[in-house]
């Protein structure tokens, strides 16, 4: 029988709003031009999609012991087997995003990121909005492939995507990475979880994607650990389960609906100028 589910404690009722949960220190640089970064970034991606692969044979026909990770590795300088590279699978979603985001005072400018995605399982549960939690076990690796973060191994963790729309500058989140809360909405959930009775639920048929942008939808200016300033990243998510219809200021008014101009972005929504946006502003309706 294919290995088509995933085991998760009990205890997954918290939500976090930070995209890793050590104590690294964060380091903030001046931020350059957005358009000049981009430029390098870009750059950098397409040759990133050209010379690696993931594993879609796994994914078209799976083998019965699979466990549904993608996993992406470089293909050999001598391969012979016309292994398909990335760029033969990936989409692209285009995402507006303000200097203002990143305090850039110099250069005004909104310029359009593209996050690369690959969905390698759509899943059979609920969608799910930027707007909302996601239960979700994942890894993040810069483009030389070191790993800077990693749930995978029976360690999911529940986010709050809203607040991954912030920058490293702002005082609603940690260490954001807009273009994990966009990925993550891309996918669905997974079947409801059915009971062990020793502690333990099982997830089946969930949401599993491979998302690939630039450092202005991740940490842009700002290092943590091992992920420098300007570093594209590398997502792999598997999304178990979603919650939905969420109202993060308690005001009566969903969170989705406090995005009054309809841009999907949460960070330039403030009704009442009092400099704390929408959906966190109880007073703001």
């Amino acid at each position: 029988m294919i290995v088509n589910r995933f085991v998760v404690l009990l205890a997954f009722v918290g939500v976090l709003a930070s995209c890793s949960d050590d104590d690294n220190s964060i380091t903030i640089e001046p931020p350059r031009a957005l358009s000049e970064v981009l430029a390098e970034n870009e750059a950098e991606i397409q040759e990133y999609l050209s010379t690696h692969y993931y594993n879609y044979m796994d994914f078209q026909d799976p083998p019965e012991d699979f466990d549904y990770k993608v996993e992406v590795k470089e293909i050999p300088e001598d391969d012979t087997t016309g292994i398909k590279p990335l760029a033969e699978f990936v989409e692209a979603l285009e995402i507006d995003v303000p200097s203002s985001h990143f305090l850039i005072e110099e250069k005004e400018e909104t310029v359009t990121h593209k996050l690369y995605y690959v969905i390698a399982r759509q899943g059979v549960g609920d969608a799910i909005t930027v707007a909302d939690s996601a239960f979700v076990r994942y890894q993040g690796q810069l483009l030389s492939g070191d790993v800077f973060d990693d749930s995978r191994v029976n360690s999911p963790i529940w986010f709050n995507l809203p607040s991954l729309q912030a920058s490293a500058t702002s005082l609603f989140s940690g260490t954001p990475a807009r273009g994990f809360a966009e990925g993550a909405s891309l996918l669905k959930g997974g079947s409801e979880p059915v009971d062990n009775g020793d502690g333990t639920f099982t997830v089946e048929d969930y949401g599993v994607g491979l998302f690939i942008f630039p450092s202005g939808l991740g940490y842009y200016n700002s290092s943590q650990s091992i992920i420098g300033a300007y570093s594209p990243m590398v997502f792999m998510i598997d999304l178990l389960a979603v919650k939905g219809e969420t109202d993060h200021d308690g005001d009566g008014t969903l969170t989705i609906d406090e995005d009054t101009n309809g841009d999907g972005y949460f960070y330039n929504d403030d009704a009442d100028d009092d400099g704390l946006v929408d959906y966190l502003d109880a007073d703001s309706n």
